[in-house]
């Protein structure tokens, strides 16, 4: 891929991250449960995952929560998020390495070690090993939204994989 190409390229798959947790911030859900979401932009990082590779869909994850941080959040919002990311990422990969799990396994083992990575964080930073205590829902919140984001990152890969090799090889 040519560098106009692969910019053009990085700068599409980052902007549509941006965009996805952009709305999913402006989405009214409350489940009373601090912390609680979908993860829509991880379909975003399940896609490029799977369609370019771990190191293209790394590096977007980790600007994509820079900016967002910058631009929405705060500087704990990146460190608890970038703590939740790198751990996904260092999961998922191992578990699409071995070609034993579904990308719907992968995503969801993905959404609960974003959450063990945030309640490992918190825990460092705050002091407090009570907020284990918080982990079971957590992990249990990982599970549906690692499912939902599993399916709806099929459904893409499957229209968008032959679009983007086409298009980027």
């Amino acid at each position: 891929m040519s560098k106009g190409k692969s910019t053009a390229f990085y700068g599409i798959f980052l902007a549509l991250a941006l965009v996805t947790g952009y709305v999913e911030q402006c989405i009214p859900i409350n489940l009373g449960i601090p912390g609680v979401k979908l993860g829509l932009a991880n379909i975003v990082t399940m896609v490029l995952l799977y369609v370019v590779g771990v190191r293209t869909a790394a590096g977007i994850t980790v600007v994509r929560i820079l900016l967002s941080g910058i631009l929405f959040g705060t500087g704990f919002s990146i460190v608890y998020s970038m703590a939740g990311a790198v751990l996904s990422i260092l999961v998922m990969t191992v578990l699409k390495s071995t070609k034993k799990f579904s990308y719907i396994s992968v995503s969801l083992a993905g959404g609960v070690f974003h959450n063990v990575g945030q309640i490992f964080v918190a825990v460092l930073v705050l002091e407090t090993s009570t907020l284990i205590y918080y982990l079971p829902i957590l992990v249990l919140s990982g599970l549906g939204a690692g499912i939902v984001i599993g399916i709806l990152s099929g459904f893409l890969m499957r229209r968008l994989t032959p679009v983007i090799r086409q298009t980027w090889g």
